[in-house]
């Protein structure tokens, strides 16, 4: 455990100076790791030395402050030490009556993230891997919600009979939400795709002729809080009125866009996003904790609850505490409130809100100074993290196969991370800031790195 801290610590202390990219293929990777296992044990400080070595040059530098591929923040201080000490104490965060400590702190650190996040505080609220699991839990609870309305028990009789549950989504959405409606067995064509405006928003007028075609039928409406390219925010206070007028359950993806409700500045963003029925976003990104951890909010508990719940001769059970697995879709689970307590305490509510309006300070520098750039143009401002930019063709003729290129060789340089993405029919390169690590000196590191690789 000491080398293992020690190994830790030295590679938090050299984010700066070592590559962001992997700087080794897969093959030795195999080659390295591929030992036969023996009959025999190894000691476990060698186990760990030599695990280090042969993942040397495998692992992608997301923790620092110059990796901007995918939504994925950085870890703070005291969550990681928060996680170390979740791996130590071990934990069984079912219950409260398998981890006392565990249990209480989550209670306290959800009530804390409704807070923030300006939810209604009757809500419910579960610790999840993921917003994967998060869109899961939410949209379990509105499966109960909307057919408990029409006598049907979907938690004994199923889905087989059951009425035919509307799922309304703009085009845009992220693909965990059909990952989602894959594993509660609404399947994909359930998912009526509608079109989106100029600035990735669902119009009110297309929602409102959806929801009349069929106006008999039980309906979820699926609403964006930053979608993953733009970072586009549907307009709660008109869409979800309209959808209340169908009384459909209103389902928030906020992996990420949720969070703008925990700054000042950025708060307009999320206006009336707290007339939905649930809310999805993640702590890995924005809050800066260690993976896995996502969060699961729901205004009608009973639905939840009843959702999820489960009941063994074995277990013990409080009535005077709040045991997780009334709310959580794990049976045996991490204790992830730890990291999240620790982060939230680390930073209080000003540091929350410092936290966002930097990053999305540093995604705005990062776009403008690419945008400068000869051969670049930029795609998308930030509304808050989120950006695109593209890299012309000199000839032309290919800007899509140009910008892939440049991507390329920003990673091959070592100096930071980008990912491509497809948007509105063309590649682009996309700019994601969550980190609390970036600083300016990332950022002109990073143009930098930009202005060198863009030229060849």
């Amino acid at each position: 455990m000491e080398a293992a801290a020690r190994h830790a610590l030295n590679f938090i202390d050299t984010l700066n100076e070592t590559p962001v990219a992997a700087t080794v293929d897969h093959s030795l990777l195999r080659q390295r790791l591929g030992r036969a296992l023996a009959d025999d044990g190894v000691p476990a400080e060698q186990v760990i030395e030599e695990l280090v070595a042969d993942v040397d040059g495998g692992i992608i530098g997301s923790a620092g402050g110059r990796f901007f591929a995918w939504v994925m923040g950085g870890a703070l201080p005291s969550a990681i030490a928060a996680d170390w000490l979740t791996a130590a104490w071990d934990q069984n965060a079912a219950m409260c009556s398998s981890g006392p400590a565990a249990a209480v702190v989550e209670e306290v650190a959800g009530e804390w993230l409704k807070q923030i996040l300006g939810l209604p505080r009757r809500s419910s609220f579960a610790f999840v891997t993921g917003c994967q699991m998060a869109h899961a839990t939410c949209l379990a609870a509105a499966r109960h919600f909307l057919l408990a309305r029409r006598d049907w028990n979907v938690e004994e009789q199923g889905m087989s009979g059951a009425p035919a549950i509307r799922i309304l989504s703009g085009d845009q959405r992220h693909a965990s939400i059909d990952r989602a409606v894959r594993l509660l067995g609404f399947g994909t064509e359930s998912i009526e795709r509608l079109p989106t405006d100029s600035d990735g928003r669902l119009p009110a007028d297309v929602l409102a002729a959806a929801l009349e075609k069929n106006s008999s039928a039980p309906a979820i409406v699926l609403l964006q809080a930053g979608e993953i390219n733009i970072g586009a925010y549907d307009s709660f206070t008109t869409l979800i009125p309209i959808a209340r007028r169908h009384q459909a359950w209103v389902h928030v993806d906020g992996a990420f866009g949720l969070w703008a409700a925990a700054s000042p500045r950025f708060r307009h963003c999320v206006e009336g996003i707290e007339l939905a029925d649930s809310w999805a976003t993640d702590g890995h990104k924005w809050l800066n904790v260690p993976f896995d951890s996502g969060y699961a909010f729901i205004a009608h508990p009973e639905a939840h609850r009843a959702s999820m719940s489960i009941r063994a001769a074995y277990l013990k059970h409080d009535p005077t505490v709040r045991d997780q697995i009334d709310w959580n879709p794990d049976w045996s689970r991490r204790a992830r409130g730890f990291s999240t307590y620790a982060a939230l305490r680390e930073l209080g509510r000003s540091g929350v809100a410092a936290l966002i309006d930097r990053c999305s300070d540093h995604a705005r520098e990062i776009v403008a100074g690419i945008g400068r750039l000869p051969g670049a143009e930029v795609l998308w401002e930030p509304v808050i993290n989120q950006g695109l930019v593209r890299f012309l063709d000199r000839a032309g003729r290919d800007h899509d196969r140009r910008t892939d290129e440049v991507i390329a060789a920003i990673v091959n340089t070592g100096e930071a991370f980008f990912g491509g993405t497809t948007w509105r029919g063309m590649r682009a390169m996309r700019v994601s800031v969550c980190n609390w690590r970036t600083s300016e000196e990332d950022v002109r590191r990073t143009i930098d790195a930009v202005s060198k690789a863009s030229s060849l």
